[in-house]
């Protein structure tokens, strides 16, 4: 095991300056020295990358498939993909290196098999008896394009249509083409002047396997004999056709058309169908032919054995429901049900109880795939119900504008949100189980707790349980509950700052292990929960308005020397509700003379009563207003800590710290203020300040008239405006600087406050300096779309700086601190890191007494935006922020005393002049590990010169930690800590949308994900333990079943031939009869998954004892049927010849008139 040395040797520098600190400040990256200090025990073997699985549905599916025995769903995209679902659970990705659009799927059905044609003209076998598929054997054809596919159950042989209306043949053992070929010129009539266009359908009667029923789109259908190779009937339609479909005894087939009609023919009688029905069409009532309606896409024609067949059917509505959503219709008897669908219809399927086309189908459900959505219909009960859908299906349900992942959360966690998310079911599902039910579930060795949190465009954020490779959802949030609904778009605020979505969630901070939940929106809003299992009611939603605007530019700074009247602020002293009287009417924001909105929040706090169910509850609400009639930027870095009862929010104006025990504001600083200790000061819980014109007049509590008076929102009243300063609470002083935002001028004015009043739960929106010629530095940006706002700012850079990252630790907050205390360290996107010290009261006068803060001036300065911060000790440990265990807000006080209880920081306290904690930062361009309190450099590692880093997070890795880091170029790397050494760097995958970049999240453990599309989550791991046990963890798509029983002939059908008439395919399309295909109509490439196939039978569907068992198979049934039917001869023989013996005796004696 390498030891590695993070002590300095300053080569060539003097002694005394480095030796007060045992840790290096320049030391380069994985350089071993004396005496070293950490111990790193990652190395490189530990990692290795590749995906796991992908949840969500389907991106752009175009097809679909179902095996009736495997009892397994395939779906086909249009960018390739496939997907493939069995029981809750069981879900696997495959792709088409091509990315072609995936045309038709068909199941080699109970043989673990799939044959997939695409849009560039290419099929491909996949064999599904592994648990990462693999295409065995593809075909392109190059003359002719592909347009439909058949494969009759229990054959080997696939029928092609193609675009010039010819029907090619393909052995799928070999993936071959036969030298049969079915000619569109021989299968039409010769009288036909026209080509009837591309082959649409193909199916081989249910009863007579050499009768091949074609349909081409120009409405012919074709009959055609495979053995005589000639066409046996043809049945013209004037209307193009779109499916066609069989009655299981083969007398009968449907036709859909474009015109929405059904016709229905016997196969027979070719020259008019036995029947015409529209089954949507207006019916004329003098006998004329109905109106014409939309085209029927798709029918199926199922028959049951105990009542009338169900037909249903895709399409067909008439022309005049303009603006109706896509329906699907069930006709069963007498009875037509209409069932409106939420999204267009891209496929439908009826499952059936039995595989074999000849015999009564009975269906049971339809499974209706939808462009956003997929719906199984329950056949069996009355009204048509749903199931419910067990597949994480949801994930798109509103866009997703955030995720977060969080890997070996606290065990009681996932059955706590579960608890809570089961009330939230929806009722009137099915009573059914999931029909879907192939497959096993995988067994892994995983057993840590995993949740994904995604917020989305509507304000919902939803928790997922994420171990052992699955996905369920657990508990559904709405936060935008908390505000009233504008119920027309002309009741629109004109307030709002984006667009759309007004609710939509920009970032999170989650704290497990407390439940504390902090939600910042793109409308500037900050939304703290707490997690109770009790429902409560909340009269008034606490709310709390914060002011913040735009800082002077340095450019725009006026000479120092010059006469300037500084804009002085007006404030406030906190009071209790009980000391002010409520005014006479509702407050409003403040407008300037030329009506500029001024201390406006972009969204309205509803005012009714709140019901909030057991699960996450409304704590306090925070809005950022207008300013002067700027609108308040959005939110980019957002946390929330529960031992210090503290969230800290920035964005490009600067950051504010609220005390969300007391309900309080205690900072609203600017970024030049975070650059500025140089007057160390104990910045007070106080209310920063509003614009005011520079006389510098405070605030007279009896100018109630005055339209720009300071508002404030109590958390025990609703929507009122309270003045909570006289002019005898009021103080100038001149020894303190405006806490919050600088002013040109040296002359500084603040306001000092009443202190220790316990009740003091009011508080000012927040206000700041501004001069009059104080440019707008608010760069308007309604791209909520992004979960951090460094990941954007190497791609989009504004010109300001803004907050980046949080991270609230217990540290020596300046160099001569010998003991360790709260601190919250600050990033910013120009690479800056600031210190900022917090003095919490003892644990009994938390309540009571306000959080001091004192900003300590720049620790580190960095190339880019700051990412990720994070603390370790003097082992390499890594230095969790402080937490408060959950308890219940809604508990009694006993059971709150019980469970509250902050966990004990144990951070060791500095000898004098000894370094015993390792900062570690990272940015979108390098990382450094500084030692404390001394505050030296220690490392430094360069991550990408020509790219930038968009995620990165300290996470637990084999027992350590390392930095992993995601760069735009596609790369992921990891770290060591604290050497930063590299230990990883793939290129997995390039930047191709910003929704990766918003999404991409690491976790603990070798975790990652990311959002691969609008509606799927990919997961991949870095951790080479997991790619190992990979294998084992995935769940099985084949399982070994039986099929199905053939069904029972009867007696007479086998005596008398009427049976289904079975065909040698082998002897009619093999090479010794037909002959070979030509070898430039397509060519055939070896699959990559071939010599996995190869290797056995049991792995494999097309290897030589595969071969061996399939035809062993047809041999024995074809025996058994032999054998079958003599047996029935035999015995009908039998039966005959006693009956003829019987006759004899009984006329043998009679005369010819006795008969």
């Amino acid at each position: 095991m390498k030891k590695f040395n993070i002590r300095k040797v300053l080569d060539g520098l003097t002694a005394a300056s480095s030796s007060s600190s045992p840790f290096s400040a320049s030391a380069q990256p994985g350089t071993p020295r004396e005496n070293d200090v950490v111990q790193e025990t990652l190395q490189t073997e530990h990692f290795l990358l590749c995906k796991t699985v992908r949840h969500g549905f389907p991106y752009q599916p175009s097809s679909m498939a179902f095996d009736p025995v495997q009892k397994i769903l395939a779906i086909g995209t249009q960018t390739g993909a496939l997907r493939l679902f069995g029981r809750a659970g069981v879900e696997c990705y495959c792709q088409h290196e091509s990315g072609a659009a995936i045309i038709q799927l068909q199941f080699l059905i109970n043989e673990g098999a799939l044959v997939s044609a695409l849009a560039d003209d290419s099929i491909h076998l996949w064999n599904l008896r592994q648990k990462i598929p693999a295409i065995l054997h593809s075909l392109k054809f190059n003359r002719e394009r592909i347009t439909y596919c058949h494969l009759p159950f229990q054959s080997k042989w696939l029928y092609i249509g193609t675009e010039r209306g010819n029907i090619h043949i393909v052995n799928v053992e070999s993936f071959t083409l036969s030298g049969y070929v079915i000619m569109w010129n021989k299968a039409i009539e010769l009288s036909t002047k026209t080509h009837p266009g591309p082959v649409v359908h193909i199916s081989d009667n249910p009863m007579d396997e050499g009768k091949l029923l074609i349909g081409f789109e120009c409405g012919v259908v074709v009959l055609w004999d495979l053995k005589s190779k000639k066409a046996d009937c043809r049945y013209n339609y004037d209307e193009a056709i779109h499916s066609v479909a069989w009655h299981h005894e083969g007398k009968q087939f449907v036709c859909s058309h474009s015109d929405g009609t059904l016709t229905t023919w016997n196969i027979r009688a070719p020259a008019k169908p036995a029947q015409i029905m529209t089954p949507h069409g207006k019916q004329p009532k003098d006998g004329k032919k109905p109106e014409p309606c939309k085209p029927i896409l798709k029918v199926e024609y199922k028959t049951t054995r105990a009542g009338d067949p169900f037909m249903v059917l895709s399409g067909g509505l008439s022309y005049d429901t303009v603006g109706r959503r896509a329906c699907l219709t069930v006709m069963h008897g007498k009875s037509t049900a209409v069932l409106e669908m939420d999204f267009p219809i891209v496929d439908f399927l009826t499952l059936c109880e039995t595989p074999y086309p000849n015999d009564f189908q009975e269906p049971y459900a339809v499974v209706v795939l939808l462009e956003k959505d997929l719906v199984v219909i329950d056949l069996g009960q009355i009204g048509y119900p749903i199931f419910e859908s067990p597949y994480p299906l949801s994930i798109h349900e509103s866009p997703v504008t955030c995720v977060e992942y969080f890997a070996d959360c606290p065990s009681e966690l996932i059955p706590a949100l579960y608890s809570v998310g089961t009330r939230q079911k929806r009722q009137g599902y099915s009573k059914k189980e999931w029909p879907i039910s192939g497959g096993n579930w995988g067994q892994g060795t995983q057993s840590y707790p995993e949740i994904i949190i995604t917020g989305h465009a509507d304000g919902t954020i939803k928790f997922w349980d994420a171990s052992a490779l699955m996905l369920q959802v657990l508990y559904k949030l709405k936060t935008a509950k908390v505000f009233e609904r504008a119920r027309s778009k002309e009741e629109k605020p004109s307030t709002d700052i984006v667009d759309e979505d007004p609710f939509a969630i920009q970032t999170l901070s989650w704290c497990p292990e407390s439940r504390m939940l902090c939600v910042a929106g793109v409308s500037a809003h900050v939304i703290i929960y707490r997690f109770s299992k009790q429902e409560i009611t909340t009269e008034v939603v606490q709310l709390l308005e914060v002011r913040m605007q735009c800082e002077f530019s340095e450019v725009d700074s006026p000479d120092p020397g010059g006469e300037q009247t500084p804009t002085l602020p007006s404030s406030g002293a906190s009071s209790s509700p009980q000391e002010s009287e409520p005014p006479t009417q509702q407050s409003t924001g403040s407008n300037s003379s030329d009506g500029a909105r001024d201390n406006i929040p972009c969204l309205q706090v509803r005012s009714s009563p709140l019901k909030q169910s057991p699960g996450y509850q409304v704590e306090l609400v925070i809005q950022l207003v207008w300013v002067s009639g700027e609108p308040p930027q959005q939110i980019t870095s957002l946390s929330v800590n529960s031992s210090y009862g503290l969230v800290v929010l920035g964005n490009g104006n600067g950051l504010a710290v609220v005390d969300y025990l007391q309900k309080t504001l205690l900072l609203n600083m600017g970024m030049s203020e975070l650059y500025s200790p140089s007057d160390p000061y104990q910045r007070q819980p106080r209310s920063p300040r509003k614009t005011r014109q520079p006389s510098g007049a405070l605030c007279d509590s009896s100018d109630g008239a005055n339209p720009s008076e300071e508002r404030c929102k109590s958390p025990n009243s609703a929507k009122m405006s309270r003045k909570l300063s006289s002019p005898g609470e009021q103080k100038p002083d001149q020894e303190d600087r405006v806490p919050g935002w600088r002013c040109l001028a040296s002359k500084k004015r603040v306001i000092s406050e009443k202190q220790g009043r316990p009740t003091a739960t009011m508080s000012l929106k927040g206000g700041m300096c501004r001069s009059k010629s104080a440019p707008n530095c608010y760069a308007k940006d309604n791209s909520f779309t992004r979960s951090r706002s460094s990941s954007v700012t190497s791609i989009d850079r504004e010109s300001g700086e803004a907050i980046s990252a949080f991270y609230f630790c217990e540290s020596f907050p300046r160099k001569a601190d010998v003991l360790v205390s709260p601190c919250l360290l600050v990033g910013t996107t120009q690479g800056s890191v600031m210190m900022v010290a917090l003095s919490l009261p003892p644990g009994d006068q938390r309540l009571q007494q306000p959080v001091g803060i004192a900003s300590c001036g720049t620790l580190v300065s960095l190339k880019g935006g700051i990412l990720t911060m994070s603390l370790l000790d003097a082992a390499g440990a890594l230095l969790a922020p402080s937490y408060e265990t959950w308890y219940d807000p809604n508990a009694s006080d006993e059971e709150k005393e019980k469970s509250r209880r902050r966990r004990p920081a144990s951070p060791p306290s500095s000898q004098e002049g000894q370094d015993t904690q390792l900062a570690v930062l990272c940015s979108e361009k390098q990382a450094k590990v500084v030692a404390l309190p001394s505050q030296t450099r220690i490392y430094k590692h360069n991550i990408t010169e020509v790219s930038f880093v968009l995620r990165a997070d300290v996470v637990q890795m084999a027992g350590t930690n390392c930095i992993a880091c995601f760069c735009a170029n596609g790369h992921i790397m990891t770290l060591s800590l604290p050497s930063l050494r590299p230990l990883l760097d793939v290129n997995y995958l390039p930047l191709t949308d910003m929704r990766i970049a918003r999404t991409f999240c690491f976790s603990n453990l070798g975790q990652a994900l990311y959002l691969t599309s609008p509606t799927e989550i990919q997961r991949i791991t870095y951790s080479q333990e997991t790619c190992d046990n990979l294998q084992e963890m995935l769940s099985e798509l084949f399982t070994p079943v039986e099929t199905p029983e053939a069904p029972n002939r009867g007696f007479f059908k086998g005596l008398f031939g009427g049976g289904a008439q079975s065909l040698d395919r082998e002897d009619l399309f093999g090479e010794t009869t037909a002959g070979k295909a030509s070898r430039s109509l397509a060519q055939h490439i070896p699959g990559p998954g071939s010599m996995e196939g190869m290797k056995g039978a049991a792995s494999g569907v097309v290897g030589d004892l595969a071969r061996a068992r399939i035809a062993l198979d047809e041999r024995g049934q074809k025996l058994g049927e032999l054998e079958e039917r003599t047996a029935a001869m035999m015995a009908s023989a039998e039966s005959f010849s006693k009956h003829a013996h019987n006759t004899m005796v009984k006329y043998k004696d009679k005369k010819w008139y006795q008969l």
